[in-house]
């Protein structure tokens, strides 16, 4: 399928394309730069209590301090990716970490909820100008011998940030003050920007037709609405007036993208007849379930490590370290076994891996200890590895060289759709089997503590101790119906990745190297300038 031939350009020192030295260079300064991105979507959720009582805010004020970051990095990446193709890749990927750096010290400094809020939502802008614009560099850039590799460190980075983020913030809060988990991300961007100024070329996209601004925005509303709904509902019920406002604005919002991107065709902003091709489609899907799935285990790991093992927030976050070391590493492997055997069967394997990670869970979870579902979690770990990397591969060689920022941009929203997905369906369903066990093993608890403890296993803890005598058998009970909650959403789970194995198993893509579709065109001219 041909799209409107860009004129691509690509500034290397000296007019050299970048050697071995250098491409190491930029594949260090963008990873760093995504980390920073990365750990700060999860990282304010260790400072919850504090950030209630320092700003004297609500429960809601809180959330929508954490949830807020994102919903503005999901909104923003594909207009942002599209418009980083146009003004040049460096360029934006400089003043994104301009703004995003600004945006933390801001938020390190805040006096007030308010101010906490301001700079959250400038922070996610920042972050969605960098986030797309990393990938499209190494796209852009490296060798396509080359470019699957670079890939795999981007998408272990990716998968793996954030529970390092969550290690680096809970240590910062346990032995000093949560506002300096800011630090972090401020240092990694000063890396990133010494490195990126010095080493990173500029490339960007001279298009035939003019900036579909009508799509971006159209875009931002469909992605910010359903975001919304899929942050809320949990919180504020799946009927409720503002929940259902906010679906039906995301849905119609979406429905008039599509429209209108099929009416705009070669000169839209992303070009909805490419879904017909196996890769875009299949990595799609197949990382919108992958982190919908990982988003999920964090979700139902975290109150097993401290409600029901009763761990401190550092150690919890220690215990997911295993699953992204081996997450971050196979990462870095896939590219080389899918260079062997083919993206597919890598990512069917990957696939494959984590329903065995997810059943083994559901399977030996108990109130025993970390070793019931260590085995699982590792499983996991390798899986969503291998799956990862050639779906990510498969999306960016789906679109052609000059629309890789808007390719890297796709890639983010999916990821980040299916994050927020999979935390609420998950996290639903862990909520839904609790209650519905829980009560079956409250005969004889006080009605007090037994309405407490219905309300979910942290009220349970937290109620058992001013239960008297009562106090280990609400414990127990609790913590029993958490378990059975538990394998109820790891089985769902499993059932998912099954129906994902089968999909990638027949209709996943085929190739391994990404292919630019605008090296057909006679028009299309690539040139050297120096900087």
């Amino acid at each position: 399928m041909s799209t409107s031939p860009p004129v691509r350009a690509l500034e290397a020192g000296g007019g050299d394309t970048p050697d071995a030295r250098q491409l190491r260079t930029i594949l260090i300064a963008v990873s760093v730069a995504l980390m920073a991105v990365i750990a700060s979507v999860s990282g304010l959720n260790v400072a919850q209590t504090h950030m209630a009582v320092e700003f004297g805010a609500s429960q809601s004020t809180v959330l929508w301090i954490i949830n807020i970051y994102t919903l503005a990095l999901a909104a923003l990446l594909l207009p942002l990716g599209a418009v980083g193709d146009r003004l040049g890749r460096k360029p934006m990927l400089v003043a994104g970490l301009g703004v995003f750096g600004a945006a933390s010290v801001v938020a390190g400094l805040a006096p007030s909820a308010e101010v906490m809020l301001a700079a959250r939502v400038a922070g996610g802008a920042g972050a969605a100008m960098i986030m797309p614009v990393t990938l499209a560099v190494i796209t852009s850039t490296f060798p396509e011998e080359q470019r699957g590799k670079a890939i795999g460190v981007w998408t272990g980075v990716a998968g793996g940030g954030g529970i390092l983020g969550m290690f680096l913030s809970a240590l910062l809060v346990d032995v000093a003050d949560w506002r300096l988990q800011f630090v972090l991300p401020v240092v990694l961007v000063l890396v990133s920007l010494a490195l990126a100024l010095k080493s990173v070329p500029n490339s960007r996209e001279t298009p035939a037709h003019r900036f579909d601004t009508a799509g971006a925005l159209i875009s931002t509303v469909a992605v910010t609405g359903l975001i919304f709904v899929l942050q809320e509902g949990p919180e504020r019920g799946w009927t409720a007036p503002v929940t259902l406002t906010g679906l039906a604005v995301g849905i119609g919002a979406a429905v008039a993208f599509v429209a209108w991107e099929l009416h705009r065709r070669d000169a839209s902003l992303l070009d909805l007849r490419l879904f017909r091709e196996r890769g875009l489609a299949g990595g799609s899907i197949t990382l919108l379930v992958v982190f919908g799935v990982q988003a999920g285990i964090a979700v139902v790991l975290f109150p097993y490590f401290q409600a029901v093992l009763g761990w401190s927030g550092l150690l919890s976050t220690v215990a997911l370290m295993p699953m992204a070391v081996m997450m971050m590493a196979t990462s870095g492997l896939a590219p080389a076994l899918a260079a062997r055997v083919g993206s597919r069967p890598t990512m069917a394997l990957g696939i494959a891996l984590g329903g065995v990670g997810l059943a083994l869970m559901a399977l030996f979870v108990s109130a025993d200890g970390y070793l019931t579902i260590l085995p699982g979690m590792l499983a996991m770990g390798i899986g969503m590895g291998l799956a990862m990397t050639p779906s990510t591969e498969a999306i960016t060689g789906s679109l052609p060289r000059g629309k890789q920022g808007v390719a890297s941009a796709l890639n983010d929203v999916t990821r980040e759709f299916g994050t927020a997905l999979g935390v609420a369906l998950l996290g639903a369903l862990l909520a839904n089997g609790y209650r519905s066990a829980v009560d079956a093993r409250l005969d004889g608890i006080p009605e007090g503590p037994a309405d407490s403890a219905r309300e979910g296993v942290a009220n349970a803890v937290e109620a058992a101790g001013s239960a008297g005598p009562h106090g280990p058998d609400l414990l127990h009970a609790a913590q029993q119906s958490f378990v059975d909650g538990w394998q109820q959403a790891m089985w769902v789970g499993v059932a998912v990745m099954g129906v994902l194995f089968v999909y990638v198993a027949f209709r996943g893509p085929g190739g391994t190297a990404p292919a630019d579709a605008d090296a057909d065109e006679p028009e299309a001219a690539e040139a050297l300038t120096g900087p």
